[in-house]
């Protein structure tokens, strides 16, 4: 409820403060779920795991970036939280999401433009896909950014685009290719 004061309150006489509901999700979890950095910033004086992760993967990061808790997932960062790991991480969500603020901020902070999804998707596929230009803007202007990169159905990120409908991205991407005299990716397709 974020009720950081009674919150510490608990803490100071011993409650855990790596407790668990029973969905999997610590306090820290849900406070920055919920966006309540004041709650956030109590547990991360009580040595939290930062970078548990939930039954479904997500961090405490995770989830601030995916709701759009900016303050929170600053403060987490701040604190030390993971950046790049396996399976989802902050930027992916930053980019199905189009948070250019949040998206900065990660680079910033030093996430893989490249990192892949268990799908094989980069970030920039997904804000591709999901229609966000001025996000897609932001990552084709990092210059290791692959603009050939698969997805597990063999996809590139123009070609997803387009299959969203999304012609001004397909086109930006597509331009930026040959800006960087790049050739068009080869197209993998997979028969069983």
């Amino acid at each position: 409820m974020g009720d950081a004061k009674a919150l510490a309150s608990l803490l100071q006489r011993g409650v855990d403060p790596d407790t668990v509901d029973a969905q999997g999700n610590t306090l820290l979890i849900l406070a920055a779920r919920e966006g309540q950095t004041a709650a956030l910033e109590a547990l991360l004086k009580y040595r939290v795991r930062i970078d548990y992760r939930n039954p479904a993967g997500d961090s405490a990061l995770m989830l601030a970036v995916l709701r759009g808790h900016d303050d929170a997932a600053r403060a987490l960062l701040k604190a030390g939280a993971q950046i790049n790991h396996e399976g989802w991480a902050p930027l992916h969500y930053a980019a199905f999401e189009g948070r250019e603020s949040m998206v900065e901020t990660l680079l910033s902070a030093g996430a893989d433009v490249n990192i892949k999804a268990p799908n094989l998707a980069t970030p920039l596929m997904i804000a591709a896909r999901n229609g966000h230009i001025e996000v897609v803007r932001r990552l084709l202007a990092v210059p290791a950014t692959d603009l050939n990169a698969l997805n597990d159905a063999g996809l590139a990120a123009d070609v997803w685009a387009l299959q969203n409908a999304n012609t001004d991205i397909a086109e930006l991407i597509q331009a930026e290719r040959k800006r960087r005299g790049l050739p068009a990716p080869a197209i993998r397709v997979t028969i069983e």
